[in-house]
């Protein structure tokens, strides 16, 4: 794949090297496969079960007006669901040895509208490398629709974006979506970074998805019997439901008041933290003791822990996350974990709100 320049990182003080010999040490005495997990495997049933479950019962079932809105509801969260817990696991080669079956399961995106091409390059390349890191993390560049790093340039609507983001997050699947064929079409890059070039196969395989996609929510409804309007809704209140679930908990890992943003230095394209220190830096866990969301988020509120372990399975991140904090006690490495969803949810709206100030002449780009 094509990369974008290369940042380069400060010297290893140890710490990756330490923290990667006693999670191996942990998985090897507890006879762990980090991957191919008889519990993953059954969470993905789970899932999908609920996934056709939802779209069965919203199609077919009952004429009813609240049974239908319900079920656009639960298909949205189900929708969420494959995205969270099924499709990034497979995308980052964690949920199975094999590369096949990472691929297969990995197209789960692209059946509920998001490219998993042209995610793994956006997402493991450029976000998980250079988190935060303007110019290179295209998660924090929003088209600088809303301002969350300091070093984006402040315009007089990002005053008001720690209230309209949260219109803005419902809506966010449809311009992906579309965004998608547009970028590997015609546009050909993210910013400044060449998208990689790809195969026949990659290709028509992101388009057709597309059809696919549309055809499952939109087409077949109308084939037996919805109305174009009535369809059309149904799809809109979905993916706003979904849309609204994946972006507050994507947004919740790094675009965080207690978390750190930055540019490089320009003349040497370098910095001082050691790349693991930086995922730390920029990354943070929530709500550890929440079971549900342990289960239903597929490990993003262990940001952190798997920004450092993405090869390895989300179920493993609960007791990885204890050897983390271990480890970075040991190297004075702050491991920043939110107790509970709102402690994490107050954190980014503070840090929304506080990006919403204009800047001051002589501002530095250090907010306290």
């Amino acid at each position: 794949m094509t990369t974008p320049t290369k940042v380069t990182f400060g010297k290893s003080i140890g710490f990756r090297k330490e923290l990667n010999r006693r999670v191996e040490a942990y998985m090897e005495a507890e006879n762990i496969a980090p991957r191919d997990n008889l519990a993953m495997y059954l969470k993905t049933v789970v899932i999908f079960s609920w996934l056709i479950s939802a779209w069965t019962f919203t199609v077919f079932g009952p004429p009813v007006l609240w049974m239908k809105l319900l079920g656009c509801v639960a298909l949205g969260l189900a929708v969420a669901g494959v995205g969270f817990s099924v499709g990034h696991d497979a995308n980052h080669g964690g949920y199975s040895n094999s590369k096949l079956v990472n691929r297969l399961i990995g197209l789960s995106y692209d059946f509920i509208g998001l490219s998993s091409y042209l995610w793994q390059f956006r997402h493991n390349t450029l976000h998980h490398i250079y988190p935060n890191m303007l110019g290179y993390d295209i998660e924090i560049h929003a088209d600088a629709l809303v301002r969350l790093s300091p070093d984006i340039q402040y315009k007089w609507h990002h005053k008001y974006q720690h209230i309209l983001i949260w219109f803005l997050y419902p809506f966010i699947p449809f311009y992906w979506s579309a965004a998608d064929v547009y970028l590997i079409l015609v546009k050909l890059k993210y910013q400044e970074h060449e998208i990689p070039k790809p195969s026949t196969v990659e290709l028509i395989t992101l388009l057709a998805f597309k059809l696919v996609w549309l055809g499952w929510l939109v087409a077949i409804p109308i084939a037996v019997g919805y109305s174009p309007l009535e369809a059309i809704l149904g799809f809109a209140l979905t993916y706003m439901t979904y849309g609204a679930v994946i972006f507050v908990i994507f947004m919740l890992a790094h675009v965080m008041d207690g978390l750190e943003f930055i540019k490089p230095n320009e003349e040497f394209n370098s910095l001082e933290d050691e790349w693991a220190v930086w995922q730390l830096k920029t990354t943070a866990d929530f709500a550890p003791k929440n079971l549900f969301l342990n289960w239903y988020l597929g490990g993003l509120n262990y940001q952190a822990v798997h920004h450092l372990f993405p090869h390895i399975c989300h179920i493993h991140y609960p007791k990885i996350a204890k050897i983390v904090a271990e480890v970075c006690e040991e190297f004075g490495v702050n491991y920043q974990v939110y107790d509970t969803f709102w402690d994490a949810l107050s954190s980014h709206y503070r840090w929304l709100k506080k990006l919403g100030v204009a800047p001051a002449p002589n501002y530095s780009h250090q907010l306290n």
